[in-house]
């Protein structure tokens, strides 16, 4: 059931939530607890119920795990735990790709079994791991089957994240005034999550109707310059949104029903570096990767080199083979895993060991500038708009590798936006001066292209216009409660315009009630797309 949907908006969001009311006025709090578990469970079966047994087995066998390890925290029984998890995954998600590589490297015939993918199963074998390996180091607090049972299933974050925290989560969950209404969350969660709609239907899905002939086009053949860039710059403003509003949609919908899920996205095309940006982009994933992936592989490492009496870093110092093992080789696993994870393809691979070479180009360049004592980061206005342009740029080379079918498709649009492949410049361009010999030159001509028009040029610098320059919906509603332990940071447009952060005023009710009955209306009219994270 999607967000977006008819279904969800008509008929499951508004039961549940008047449920959710009535049982807060009437009876205790731990009836919204099984009413908000039983309700995530029936949002998650109604594309396909008989992947409720795989979910709910794998919340039965992970919780008694876990108070196995809360008794008895024995290596051996975490690593079964971890092990288990993992090959169910790799199962359901790698399977047909495993086998169709074998059969492409060693020439074999096998079939390709037909499995379906359930829907969520990277986000809450994630999640569940997280709980074993803190269960086995003795950070897990609490352990009560039914707050478990919600800490996994709860509906707003269970198909595509955020990638929520068991302290995080059944701390709330544990307090029973979380379970009743509250006026501010009420009305921040509603405005969350209209801005989020908005976002989806009236944004990103447009957007979807050019990138698809596009990437279906480089399936087959090359691509020219002008359609390969409008192409992956396109998808870049559609992952923007898409995911941007899935995000808000779901922090929107949590607020609701009185929980407050953590930050996933925080306008990651103004990062100045690849660094910052992933800081930004899937913020849960970067902070369970980094919590469960890296930083045990460094202090392994870190230990390694200790015992055998070799130098250790000082002071964030590092010659350069401490750099590669201790920064550079964690890191490239750790993107390898976070690219595999997004999805089972050579195109991911590609995609997670782009960012990890960017990753370490980022922080070697960071710390050569540290051993000259040279300021990490400009306030120089032109410098600051250099360094968000190249991570833009960088993040949406490897998207293309995210988008494309295939490595194959990902290679041709890359060598359209080189111009490998010519093209057709916009017919305007050939009035320019000199511009008609140096397009002949370079093995371009003049006309219109079949896969682009003029208004996908207006939309592409519009909504990057977007990006770049308006306060994203937390600094707008930063004065109130919304992402858990979120602290937005002033949009440099409220120097100027007050009005930028959000007031329950008349005025402001009625243009968010105009737009979002728009919003809705078309919503409900129409045929809702997947959300892209869906698939993973």
């Amino acid at each position: 059931m999607l967000f977006s949907s008819s279904e969800f908006l008509l008929y499951f969001l508004p039961f549940v939530f008047g449920g959710f009311c009535l049982l807060a006025a009437y009876a205790p709090p731990r009836a919204n607890l099984l009413w908000l578990s039983l309700a995530s469970l029936v949002f998650y079966g109604w594309w396909r119920p008989e992947n409720l047994p795989l979910l709910l087995g794998s919340i039965v066998f992970n919780y008694w795990l876990g108070g196995v390890l809360l008794r008895t925290p024995r290596r051996a029984v975490l690593v079964a735990g971890i092990v288990f998890n993992v090959a169910l995954l790799a199962v359901f998600k790698y399977t047909a790709f495993v086998v169709e590589s074998t059969n492409d490297l060693a020439g074999t015939h096998w079939a390709v079994p037909a499995i379906v993918l359930p829907l969520a199963i990277s986000f809450f074998t994630f999640q569940q791991i997280a709980y074993l390996i803190d269960a086995h180091d003795g950070a897990v607090t609490e352990h009560d089957f039914g707050r478990y049972v919600l800490f996994i299933t709860f509906f707003p974050h269970l198909i595509a994240g955020p990638i929520t925290h068991h302290r995080e989560m059944l701390s709330q969950f544990a307090d029973p005034n979380r379970f009743r209404p509250r006026l501010d969350f009420v009305a921040t969660g509603a405005t969350l999550f209209l801005i989020g709609l908005f976002k989806k239907v009236i944004i990103a899905d447009p957007f979807g109707t050019y990138v698809r002939p596009i990437f279906q086009a480089a399936q087959v053949g090359p691509v020219q310059l002008v359609e390969a860039w409008s192409g992956a710059i396109a998808y870049s403003l559609q992952m923007y949104f898409d995911f941007s509003g899935y995000s808000d949609m779901a922090i929107g919908l949590g607020l609701l029903f009185g929980v407050a899920l953590p930050p996933n996205f925080n306008s990651p095309y103004k990062a100045r570096n690849i660094i910052e940006y992933w800081a930004r982009w899937h913020m849960t994933l970067t902070r369970f990767l980094t919590a469960y992936i890296y930083n045990p592989i460094v202090v392994a490492l870190t230990r390694r080199r200790a015992e055998r009496g070799l130098p250790l870093p000082r002071r964030g110092r590092m010659t350069v083979p401490m750099f590669v093992t201790l920064l550079a080789l964690p890191t490239m696993f750790t993107m390898l895993v976070s690219g595999v994870w997004h999805g089972a393809g050579w195109q991911f691979v590609v995609f997670g060991l782009l960012h990890g070479t960017y990753l370490v180009v980022a922080h070697g360049w960071r710390m050569w500038k540290t051993r000259r004592d040279i300021p990490l980061d400009s306030d120089d206005p032109l410098r600051v708009a250099g360094s968000v342009l190249l991570t833009y740029l960088c993040a949406t080379v490897a998207l293309v590798f995210f988008r494309a079918s295939d490595v194959h498709s990902a290679l041709r649009v890359l060598g359209g936006m080189v111009g490998l492949h010519g093209g057709l410049l916009p017919p305007p361009l050939a009035k320019v001066p000199f511009m008609p010999a140096l397009a002949g030159m370079a093995g371009f001509s003049f006309g219109p292209s079949r896969l682009i028009d003029m208004m996908l040029a207006v939309r592409l610098v519009l909504f990057l216009g977007v990006v770049w320059i308006l306060p994203n919906a937390y600094q707008w509603l930063r004065n109130y409660p919304t992402a858990l332990g979120l602290e937005p940071k002033p949009s440099w447009l409220e120097r100027f315009i007050p009005a930028v952060t959000w007031q329950p005023r008349v005025a402001t009710g009625l243009v968010i009630g105009a737009i979002s009955t728009f919003t809705l209306l078309y919503a409900v009219s129409g045929a809702p797309t997947e959300f892209l994270y869906f698939q993973f």
